[in-house]
């Protein structure tokens, strides 16, 4: 299934939907502005909240936690230097590593396990710059692979130095 991810910016902070491919509005990323930490909530349509997303500061690797009713479910992480390109990996509370690869910066890229593809993540498609689509492959992890490429969209913009205009 197809998911879509759009920002919209507000003056205190910032907040994205994701979509599915029928604009039914599944969750609001709701990232505030003015803090320490960098921290999202995934909030379902009905207002209750799903994950969320704390990003560690002063670490050599980029590393951003992912915590479910308070414990963390998912740690995904990015080294900082690099020779041979981008590659994240995803470290799962049940003990499965995730690979994340492609062409990250260009935003085109896929989480992979165990040598199957489970998600693939794309801005190709889209002329507008705030919106990118997620092709859940796997559907019984689909809220997580959408988190995953949440953190990953999130970290490229960071390190892009951009404003964060995407989560």
């Amino acid at each position: 299934m197809r998911y879509l991810v759009r920002d919209r910016m507000l003056a205190f902070h910032e907040e994205a939907w994701v979509e599915t491919e029928h604009r039914e509005k599944l969750f609001k990323v709701d990232r505030r502005l003015l803090r320490l930490r960098t921290t999202f909530d995934f909030v379902d349509s009905e207002g209750n909240r799903v994950a969320s997303i704390v990003k560690k500061a002063l670490t050599l690797h980029h590393t951003i936690l992912i915590k479910q009713d308070g414990e963390v479910v998912g740690r995904i992480s990015k080294r900082a230097f690099r020779i041979f390109g981008d590659h994240f990996k995803a470290t799962l509370r049940d003990g499965r590593r995730l690979r994340i690869a492609g062409n990250v910066w260009d935003r085109e890229f896929d989480i992979h396990y165990d040598g199957r593809t489970l998600a693939h993540v794309s801005r190709r498609w889209f002329s507008i710059r705030n919106a990118y689509a997620i092709d859940v492959l796997s559907e019984p992890d689909a809220t997580l692979l959408i988190i995953l490429a949440v953190c990953v969209d999130h970290t490229l913009q960071d390190r892009k130095g951009e404003q964060l205009t995407n989560l």
